[in-house]
């Protein structure tokens, strides 16, 4: 079992390539490979491993297989921490005995397990090297299918090596300055699970009196994910308004919570810069 720590942008597909470009130019940046893979997941019929918010998946980066386990795992000032498990596969077919002695082995019906989506992309690697961290960058485009029906997939992943964990933030707030970004909370695996109609997500916030910080990036993540327009009672961000005028992005708040008053879709305001600035900045000023 492995640890994970990485943060994840969805960018348009003009944002995407010149994201790669002002990237692929900082110092203390090189090239790594370019990939393509292609990424079977799978469930039983009624979703098992989804309800236990666990993505099972093999995929396959030339004559290479990998069959990974992930957990959802929990999010940390923007950044998605969550476990993983790997094993080296002969071929594409699924190995179900291997994951018999994880947290879900005892609890689905391995033998019921079948493809229900893929993702498939390419992947182009670039590594960040920095005096106290390393950093994964990987620049993925190409498209989630399933049953039928298809959705692009658009994005960057700073996923951490070695080293300071804000340097996952700092590394993306420079990006969101220079072109517009979404900080996603919803996990390509999950995107999946949406489109293939066994993940219902509803951006509304419930009985949650005082929205924190994950709590509001995640419902953003959701509005974008499903096209719902995010339902919040505007007192309800106050603590999130305090923070963004401390941290200096107090305007940038209220256009942003202006728009999503008026109706604006969350899709919609990923084309402007503005959006991910603010997600950044005030996942950014939670860290203590």
């Amino acid at each position: 079992m492995a640890e994970e720590l990485e943060i994840k942008l969805t960018l348009a597909p003009d944002a995407l390539n010149q994201a790669g470009a002002w990237l692929s130019a900082q110092k203390g940046v090189r090239a790594g490979a370019v990939k393509t893979l292609v990424n079977r997941y799978f469930d039983t019929p009624a979703g098992d491993l989804n309800r236990r918010k666990v993505a099972l998946r093999i995929r396959q980066a030339g004559d290479q297989f990998i069959q990974t386990l992930k957990a959802r795992g929990e999010f940390v000032d923007g950044a998605h921490r969550r476990q993983e498990w790997e094993w080296p596969l002969v071929g594409p077919k699924l190995k179900p005995g291997l994951i018999a002695d994880t947290p879900v082995g005892q609890s689905v019906n391995l033998a019921g397990l079948q493809p229900v989506f893929e993702t498939n992309f390419e992947r182009r690697v670039l590594m960040v090297d920095q005096e106290d961290s390393v950093i994964e960058v990987a620049i993925d485009s190409g498209v989630i299918v399933a049953g039928g029906q298809s959705l692009p997939l658009n994005e960057i992943e700073f996923e951490l090596k070695s080293g300071a964990s804000s340097a996952l933030l700092a590394w993306a707030r420079r990006l969101a300055d220079e072109v517009p970004v979404f900080l996603n909370l919803v996990s390509k695996a999950e995107q999946g699970y949406h489109l293939a109609g066994l993940y219902h997500p509803v951006p509304d916030a419930g009985k949650i009196s005082d929205l924190a910080v994950n709590d509001f990036l995640f419902l953003l993540s959701v509005s974008w994910l499903t096209g719902e327009r995010l339902c919040f009672a505007r007192g309800r961000l106050d603590a999130i308004g305090r923070l963004a005028g401390e941290l200096g992005v107090g305007e940038l708040y209220q256009q942003v919570v202006t728009a999503l008053a008026d109706g604006t879709a969350v899709r919609d305001l990923v084309s402007g810069k503005e959006l991910g600035q603010l997600q950044l900045a005030i996942a950014a000023g939670q860290c203590p």
